[in-house]
C-alpha cells in the first residue's frame, strides 16, 4: 500500500475504533429507545446528506482535471442547493417515522449539512492536505462525538441532565470536520468549470503528464441525472430500513437493529475510505500494481473476517451478560447482519474498478437494480395480512442483500 493509503488505513482504523466505543457507550449509558430515537434522527439526516451531495465527494477524486478548490466549492454550493430543495422530503421521512416534527426536523437539518460538510472536507484533504489532515479529518470528529456523549452521560447522572445527548455530540463532531472545508470555500482562484462536465480537451492540455494519463483511464462519466437517481436508491435504502423498522416493531426493536448495524457497518465504510477512495486520488496505474497481486480480494476477506470477529464479540459480551439484559435482543440480529456487512467490504474493496475501466455507468445501474430487489424484501411485510418477526425480516433481507452485493463485487473484480 502507497503512504497515503496507510495513512488513511490508520486514521479510518482509528476513527472506527473511536465510533464502535461510540456505539459500545450508546448500548451502555442509554435506554434502547433513546438509541433508537437517536438512530431514526441520524438516519434522516444521513440520508437528505446523501442524497444532496449525490456523489460529489466521488467525482471530486475521480475528475482530477478540476482544481480541488474549484472542485470543493462548486460541490458544496451544488449540495447546498439540493440539500435545501430536499426539506420537503425530510419532513416527510420524519413525519412517517411517527417522531414529533419539532424538534427531530431541525436535527436531521444540523446532522445533514455539518455531515455533508465533513464529506467534503475528507475528498479535499485526500487530494490536497498533509498526512496529518488527512487523520485529522478522519479521527477528530468521531473522537469529539465520543468524548462528549460520555461527559454528558456522566454529567447526566450526577447533576440529572436530560437533554438530546446523542444528537448533540454527533452534532458537534461533524461540525468540527466541515471546519476543514472552510479554506477551500474561502478561497478565491475559483475558475468556471463544472463539476459534473468531462475533461475538455484545454483542460488536458494544461495539466502535466500524469494527471494527462491518469484521466485517459479515469473518469466519473455518468450524467447528473444517473448519478442522483443511484444516490436517491442508496440513500432512500438505507433511511428505509431505519424507519421501516421503528414502524412496524418499535424503537427497542429499531434500537437494537441500528446499534450493532452501527457497529458492523463501520468496516465496509472504512474500507472504501482506505482503499477505494485512495485508490482513485493516486490514479488508475497505481491501483493497477493493488490488482495485480489480488489485494482487493484479500483486503475484502480479511474486513469480512473483521466483522465475524465483531459479531462474536458482541456475541460473548450479550452472553457474559456485560451488557444490560434490555439488550438481549440483539442476539437475532448478529449472524444476518455479520454476513450483510461482510459482503459489503468485499464489494466495497472493488468500489473503485468500475470508474478506472470506463462502466461506472453499468456500475451505477447494477446498483440501482439491487436496491430495488432489497426493498422489495424489506417492504413486503407492509403489504401482508399477518405481519412476520423482526427476526425472520431480517434474515430475509440480510440473505437478499449478501447474495447482490456477493455477485456485484465478482462482476468487478472482472472489469479490465
Amino acid at each position: 500500500m502507497s503512504s497515503t493509503s496507510r495513512v488513511v488505513a490508520l486514521s479510518s482504523a482509528v476513527a472506527f475504533a473511536t465510533q464502535v466505543a461510540f456505539a459500545l457507550l450508546m448500548l451502555r449509558l442509554f435506554t434502547p429507545q433513546e438509541v433508537g430515537e437517536f438512530s431514526v434522527i441520524s438516519q434522516i439526516g444521513f440520508f437528505w446528506m446523501t442524497l444532496a451531495l449525490a456523489q460529489s465527494p466521488l467525482g471530486m477524486l475521480a475528475n482530477q482535471y478540476l482544481p480541488a478548490h474549484t472542485a470543493a466549492q462548486q460541490a458544496w454550493r451544488a449540495s447546498a442547493l439540493r440539500g435545501l430543495g430536499l426539506l420537503p422530503v425530510a419532513a416527510l421521512a420524519v413525519w412517517f417515522s411517527q417522531l414529533a416534527m419539532w424538534p427531530a426536523l431541525l436535527w436531521a437539518l444540523l446532522l445533514a449539512f455539518c455531515q455533508m460538510g465533513w464529506m467534503l472536507a475528507q475528498s479535499l484533504t485526500l487530494r490536497m492536505g498533509a498526512a496529518w489532515q488527512q487523520a485529522a479529518v478522519r479521527v477528530l470528529p468521531p473522537l469529539t462525538a465520543a468524548t462528549t456523549a460520555l461527559t454528558a452521560a456522566l454529567l447526566g447522572a450526577s447533576v440529572g441532565w436530560g437533554g438530546p445527548t446523542l444528537v448533540l455530540s454527533a452534532l458537534l463532531g461533524y461540525a468540527l470536520g466541515a471546519a476543514w472545508l472552510v479554506p477551500a470555500l474561502r478561497a478565491r482562484d475559483v475558475r468556471d468549470v463544472h463539476v459534473d462536465s468531462t475533461p475538455s480537451a484545454d483542460a488536458a492540455t494544461s495539466t502535466p503528464n500524469v494527471t494527462q494519463a491518469t484521466n485517459a483511464q479515469q473518469s466519473d462519466p455518468r450524467s447528473a441525472t444517473l448519478r442522483m437517481a443511484h444516490t436517491l436508491v442508496d440513500a432512500l435504502l438505507a433511511t428505509a430500513i431505519i424507519v421501516v423498522w421503528q414502524r412496524l416493531y418499535g424503537s427497542q426493536e429499531t434500537g437494537w437493529m441500528s446499534a450493532l448495524l452501527r457497529v458492523l457497518g463501520f468496516l465496509p465504510a472504512v474500507v472504501h475510505m482506505a482503499w477505494a477512495q485512495v485508490a482513485l486520488a493516486q490514479g488508475h496505474h497505481a491501483n493497477n500494481r493493488h490488482t495485480a497481486m489480488g489485494s482487493p480480494w484479500w483486503l475484502g476477506l480479511g474486513a469480512f473476517a473483521c466483522v465475524i470477529v465483531l459479531g462474536l464479540s458482541c456475541a460473548v459480551a450479550l452472553y457474559q451478560e456485560w451488557l444490560d439484559p434490555r439488550w438481549s435482543g440483539v442476539w437475532a440480529y448478529i449472524a444476518p447482519l455479520v454476513l450483510w456487512q461482510g459482503s459489503a467490504c468485499l464489494s466495497a474493496a472493488f468500489s473503485h474498478r468500475p470508474f478506472q475501466t470506463k462502466s461506472a455507468r453499468g456500475y451505477s445501474w447494477a446498483c440501482i437494480a439491487l436496491g430495488l430487489l432489497q426493498a422489495l424484501v424489506l417492504f413486503a411485510p407492509i403489504g401482508l395480512a399477518q405481519p412476520i418477526e423482526a427476526e425472520q425480516h431480517m434474515a430475509a433481507f440480510a440473505l437478499m442483500s449478501s447474495l447482490g452485493l456477493l455477485a456485484l463485487a465478482v462482476w468487478m473484480a472482472r472489469l479490465r
